[in-house]
This record gives C-alpha cells, sequence and structure tokens, in this order.
C-alpha cells in the first residue's frame, strides 16, 4: 500500500526527482493563475475590491468589477460595468452594459443592455435597449426600452390599431349618403 510520508521524504543515497517533479509541477501550477491574471489585464478589467469606498465621481475607459461601495456617480459609456456580490453602489450608473449581481440604488442608463443576475438589487429607474431580469433578482423602479437612435430610422413604427377604425367609419358615412342628381 502507497503512502504519503514515503513518497515524499528521499531515500538515502538517492536524489530525489519526485521532490523535484513536485516543484516543478507546483511552479508551472502558480505560474498559470500569473499567465490568467495577465490575460485579464491585458483585456482592461479592474476590479475594485470589497473594502474600497469610493465617494464621487468614477470614470473610466475600461471594463470594471465593483465589489466595493460607491457613492456618486459613475461613468463607463463604452465599457461593461459588474456589480459583484459584494458591490453596493447609491450612485447615478451610465455604462454599455450593467451586470448586477449585488445592490444598486440610483438611476441606470445602458446603452446596450442591463442585466439583474440572481440574488442582484436595482432600486432606481433603468434606461437601456434590453433588460434581462433572472428569478431571485430583485428590481423596484421604471424601465424604459429605448431603441438607439441609429436604429428607430431602420425600423418602422408599429401600426396603431386603435388610431386606425375611426378614420374608416367617417368615409363609410359619407359613401351611404345621396348623392346629389
Amino acid at each position: 500500500m502507497w503512502k504519503r510520508d514515503e513518497a515524499v521524504k528521499p531515500m538515502s543515497g538517492q536524489s530525489t526527482p519526485t521532490s523535484q517533479t513536485v516543484q516543478s509541477q507546483q511552479g508551472s501550477t502558480s505560474a498559470a493563475p500569473q499567465s490568467e491574471a495577465r490575460s485579464q489585464i491585458g483585456r482592461g478589467v479592474v476590479i475594485i475590491g470589497k473594502s474600497v469606498v469610493i465617494k464621487g465621481e468614477l470614470n473610466g475607459s475600461e471594463d470594471l468589477t465593483i465589489e466595493g461601495q460607491v457613492e456618486g456617480k459613475i461613468e463607463l459609456k463604452d465599457h461593461v460595468l459588474t456589480i459583484g456580490p459584494n458591490g453596493k453602489i447609491r450612485a447615478q450608473v451610465f455604462a454599455k452594459v450593467l451586470i448586477v449581481l449585488g445592490e444598486v440604488n440610483g438611476n441606470v442608463t445602458a446603452s446596450e443592455k442591463v442585466e439583474i443576475r440572481d440574488g442582484g438589487s436595482v432600486v432606481g429607474d433603468i434606461v437601456s435597449p434590453r433588460v434581462a431580469i433572472a428569478e431571485g433578482a430583485h428590481f423596484r423602479g421604471s424601465v424604459d426600452m429605448q431603441r438607439k437612435s441609429g436604429q428607430q430610422g431602420q425600423v418602422p413604427p408599429p401600426p396603431r390599431p386603435a388610431a386606425q377604425p375611426a378614420p374608416q367609419a367617417q368615409p363609410a358615412a359619407q359613401v351611404v349618403q345621396p348623392v346629389g342628381r
């Protein structure tokens, strides 16, 4: 039967290929998270930790994840803003995409979409062309799903069925009237 202690202890007079192998495997294992972290940095994702508190304006030109607290105004108009499960936001929020796993108190404007995921909470008004609210999420406020200004010219406005029957009734009444001979 194999015993863990025997595999780790070097035998007297022999080299320790097992311990070298373990060290090299550990070295490559620790290198993988570092390269993963570097690839995230290369993509421009910034994380605000849960012990950080920011009061005032927060502007940026890269994707942002907030696990801490922010009060004031957040502007990431061309980027993704993620509010982590520990994030607590009391601010006006402007972003390309907003993903909420924590709490947001304030009005939200997103140019592409707003996602409130399970456990997430938004108290305030949302203006975005797409809104997704997961089961288990909390939302209190209003939603204005405006189309982008470029899309309004491409998509014709929907017909108004209530307005069409009224004008049709008047011409029918005029046809029934006798025509002067």
